[in-house]
């Protein structure tokens, strides 16, 4: 539920969705509008507790819920709502390794993004509005490849084994998330766009 925003605290949105859902285009774009100084970005996939060769050894994935310091994530929100500074972790997506934290001032608007913003209430009450995007599955499987090959270094085979080894990890904590979302938000083609047009999506909101 939106709420009456408190002049002394910022507004806190929060952006959730699956991998490759367009979360960092869209809370990136939301930033450029406000302005760096009015707006603070924290994405909660920086709070995972094993490095990448550590997920593969005790057989987790990156969206799983013991793979991430939800506490934390929590404890962090709460003081970024009510106008505290965090030290946030930082993790290299494209070394799979974490790295030194980056401290962060709320100001006027902060926008989270994340696998999991909103995977548990005491997250999901540091929020002000909440967006969930829920692009066609073909869609952000392109939208996935493209970028871990390009951005990240994989290969398109092993973008595709992975996606296929974290479907059911997506099913039980990801995709429950949009029933907690006060929008939920839908891309998705023309039937005669072709595959290769991503500049020219049509959206439709759910709720």
């Amino acid at each position: 539920m939106i709420e009456t925003i408190s002049p002394h605290r910022p507004l806190m949105l929060g952006v959730v969705g699956d991998s490759a859902a367009g979360k960092t285009t869209l809370t990136q774009g939301l930033a450029a509008l406000m302005g760096v100084s009015e707006a603070a970005l924290v994405c909660t996939d920086d709070y995972h507790k094993y490095s990448r060769t550590q997920r593969r050894s005790l057989n987790l994935t990156a969206l799983h819920p013991d793979n991430n310091y939800l506490d934390i994530v929590a404890q962090h929100l709460s003081l970024l709502r009510v106008g505290q500074p965090i030290l946030k972790p930082t993790y290299n997506h494209r070394t799979g390794l974490l790295e030194a934290p980056d401290y962060i001032n709320p100001n006027e608007l902060v926008i989270v993004e994340g696998l999991l913003a909103l995977v548990t209430p005491a997250m999901q009450r540091c929020f002000d509005v909440t967006v969930y995007l829920d692009p066609k599955e073909s869609l952000r499987r392109q939208w996935k490849v493209n970028r871990d090959t390009v951005e990240r270094g994989y290969r398109a085979e092993d973008v595709l084994t992975s996606m296929e080894r974290r479907q059911s990890d997506s099913q039980k904590y990801i995709w429950p998330q949009k029933d907690a979302a006060d929008l939920i938000i839908r891309f998705h083609r023309s039937d005669d766009q072709p595959e290769w047009d991503n500049a020219h999506l049509n959206v439709r909101l759910v709720q």
